[in-house]
C-alpha cells in the first residue's frame, strides 16, 4: 500500500506537474500575445496624438525592468501600461494626468526625472554635496602635504 502511494506521488511530480506548467505557460503566452497585438495595432485619433503618446511612453520607466522605458521593454506590465498610456492620451488626457495616474499607482519609480521635493532632496543634492566633500578633502590633503 505504501509503495503504490510513492508511485502515485512520483507520477504526479513527473507527469502532471510539467503538463500544468505547460498549460500555464501557454495561457501566459496567449494573454501576452493578445496584449502585444492590442498595443501594436492601436489606432490614434491623429498623428500628433500618436507622437505625444510615444514620447510620453519613452519618458516613463518600466516598473518591472527599471532600466528600460515603456517603449523598449517587452515585459507584460510594460505592454499593458503602454496601452494604458495610449488610451489615456487618445481620450484627451494631458501628460501631467497620465504621469500622475502612473505615479499614484506605482510610485515615483516610473519617473526618470523625479520631482524636486523634500523627500528627493538627497537624490538631487547628494552628488553636489559629494563633489564638494571630495574637493574639500583633496584641498586639505594638498595643503597638509605642502605644509610638511
Amino acid at each position: 500500500m505504501k509503495l503504490s502511494s510513492v508511485y502515485l506521488f512520483i507520477f504526479i511530480i513527473l507527469v502532471v506537474s510539467p503538463l500544468s506548467a505547460q498549460l500555464q505557460t501557454e495561457n501566459n503566452i496567449s494573454s501576452s500575445v493578445e496584449s502585444q497585438q492590442s498595443v501594436e495595432i492601436f489606432e490614434f485619433n491623429s498623428v500628433g496624438t500618436q507622437n505625444r503618446a510615444i514620447n510620453l511612453a519613452r519618458q516613463l520607466r518600466c516598473p518591472q525592468c527599471r532600466n528600460q522605458n515603456l517603449m523598449e521593454s517587452n515585459s507584460p506590465i510594460a505592454k499593458d501600461l503602454r496601452l494604458k498610456v495610449y488610451l489615456m492620451v487618445n481620450e484627451g488626457k494631458t501628460d501631467r494626468q497620465v504621469i500622475d495616474f502612473l505615479t499614484h499607482r506605482f510610485g515615483d519609480v516610473v519617473l526618470y526625472k523625479p520631482k524636486f521635493e523634500p523627500r528627493t532632496y538627497v537624490l538631487w543634492l547628494g552628488p553636489l554635496f559629494l563633489i564638494m566633500l571630495f574637493g574639500w578633502c583633496g584641498y586639505r590633503k594638498v595643503t597638509v602635504s605642502i605644509a610638511n
